[in-house]
């Protein structure tokens, strides 16, 4: 009998979880009991009800295991993936979690939700504590982890050592993000080849409101929000995968550039202190090529699970701005969930 964790993917015929199924398929830690999606998938065989859209072996290979219906009734585990959008996994993660489940989602329902940890390992793994007050509250025995926003995610991963060394201020965002942020089928072709779109349905107000919360300080009974300012400015691209973000930070005590790039170089977090199987050996890449990062170059680097920064210069405004880059659906998705229950079991949260 495998004594791995066993665990359940909701919405597992999308192209998330799809990366789930993929990232799972030969984890040391978990192993896949469920995978469910809509009621019109459920009895069929994964293969039947999915359209598989990845690289790798098609289906992770569990192609012939039957869907089950996506509530805990028939597809309860001890550990739950949730790749829903965001209204269904509002009614159905609470019902997981309620039922003894711990729900890592990539849906953006909870996230901003005083009670639920917003969670990137690397930056604020005491806010896992925010599961106490949780189950406190609602009578749970099991929990809602959620990862945040996969802009927010790339952005916070560089300010993070920052905040820690100096403390940020505030920070100007502009980004140029990946067609696979929209998922399937995505942005049309007419619309998106040979052009930039100047916007993207609440993604300017998540970034700005999630990385105050991610950096913030956990108090024991809730989350003392950072006083960063941040104003973003969100952009769709003509790239497959991997966002890049324009970057000025403002910090306190005007720390010089050499201090600043050793900064990132010594930043040795919780995730790659523990040994943690996802987590990358260096969580970040800092480039001194004058034209790096590049997606085609770098975003696949270490799974797509590291983040990339380069071009760092004096800002005439804020202080310091850098080029950014990060993989949208593996570090800011399937693979930061999955990050985030490492740590979770690491930490003692999935006995």
């Amino acid at each position: 009998m495998s004594t791995k964790i066993p665990v359940t993917v909701l919405g597992a015929t999308g192209v998330v979880g799809q990366r789930f199924v993929r990232r799972l398929a030969n984890h040391p830690l978990f192993r896949i009991e469920h995978l469910a999606a809509s009621e019109r998938s459920s009895g069929k065989r994964y293969r039947e009800a999915c359209a598989w859209r990845l690289d790798g072996e098609p289906y992770g290979g569990l192609g012939d295991q039957v869907m089950a219906v996506g509530t805990p009734e028939f597809a309860l585990s001890r550990v739950v993936f949730s790749a829903l959008d965001t209204e269904p996994a509002r009614e159905l993660e609470p019902a997981f979690a309620r039922a003894g489940a711990m729900v890592f989602s990539n849906a953006g329902a909870f996230r901003m939700s005083p009670e639920v940890p917003l969670l990137v390992p690397e930056v604020n793994p005491d806010h896992l504590g925010l599961l106490g007050v949780q189950r406190h509250h609602h009578g749970w025995s099991g929990g809602i982890v959620t990862n945040a926003n996969c802009t927010a995610t790339v952005l916070v991963m560089a300010l993070a050592p920052l905040h820690e060394a100096f403390g940020v201020e505030a920070v100007m965002m502009t980004s140029m993000q990946a067609i696979s942020g929209a998922g399937y089928p995505g942005v049309p072709a007419l619309d998106i080849l040979g052009n930039v779109i100047p916007f993207i349905r609440s993604e300017e107000p998540k970034v700005e409101e999630e990385v105050p919360k991610m950096l913030g300080r956990f108090t024991g009974s809730g989350v003392d929000l950072a006083p960063v300012v941040v104003s973003a400015l969100c952009h769709r691209v003509p790239v497959l995968e991997g966002h890049t973000e324009a970057v000025c930070v403002k910090l306190k005590g005007s720390p010089s550039l050499d201090v600043v790039r050793e900064a990132w170089l010594a930043w040795q977090p919780e995730p790659q202190r523990l040994g943690l199987f996802s987590a990358p050996a260096a969580p970040i890449h800092v480039h001194t090529l004058e034209d790096r990062p590049q997606v085609r170059r770098d975003v696949e680097v270490d799974g797509g699970m590291s983040v990339h920064v380069g071009r760092l210069r004096l800002c005439p405004i804020l202080g310091v701005k850098f080029a950014l880059l990060g993989h949208n659906t593996e570090r800011g998705a399937a693979g930061g969930s999955i990050l985030n229950a490492e740590l979770a079991h690491a930490k003692g949260y999935l006995r």
